[in-house]
């Protein structure tokens, strides 16, 4: 793995970080690197019984782009990353359209790295606040 653009390009291409969950969800990464990451899912097959977005999709939006942040960041230095905590806010409902999440590092350490992830509606309305803590581990042989 690399830290450059063309490598973290490979990288999501390949499904690596994007398969399972985050395929059936429907969330797309549109950018990505140690300093900020930036992804979008649609509300159509995220909602809850009562027609809203469901909490946890947002959880998994905010998860996901956190870790893909963490990645980075830690092979750099031969380390993956795996989530330990998160937690969320949710401040309005989403209906339809998309959410898209704004991840921003709080901390990047050497064996955790904490982010911030904001979520907004199409109409650029804060949706959900969450953070983010990866512990940062020897990768595997």
């Amino acid at each position: 793995m690399t830290t450059d653009a063309e490598g973290m390009r490979e990288l999501l291409d390949s499904g690596a970080l994007t398969d399972g969950l985050v395929e059936r969800m429907g969330i797309e990464v549109t950018e990505a690197s140690a300093e900020r990451v930036v992804g979008r899912m649609p509300v159509e097959g995220n909602r809850q019984p009562f027609g809203l977005l469901h909490g946890g999709a947002s959880c998994v939006l905010a998860e996901t782009l956190g870790s893909i942040g963490s990645t980075v960041h830690a092979q750099g230095f031969g380390r993956v990353a795996v989530g330990i905590e998160i937690n969320a806010t949710h401040h309005r409902s989403a209906l339809e359209g998309h959410v898209t999440g704004v991840a921003t590092p709080v901390h990047l350490g050497r064996t955790l790295a904490t982010w911030d992830i904001t979520i907004t509606d199409d109409q650029g309305r804060k949706v959900c606040t969450s953070r983010l803590t990866c512990m940062l581990r020897d990768a595997p042989q």
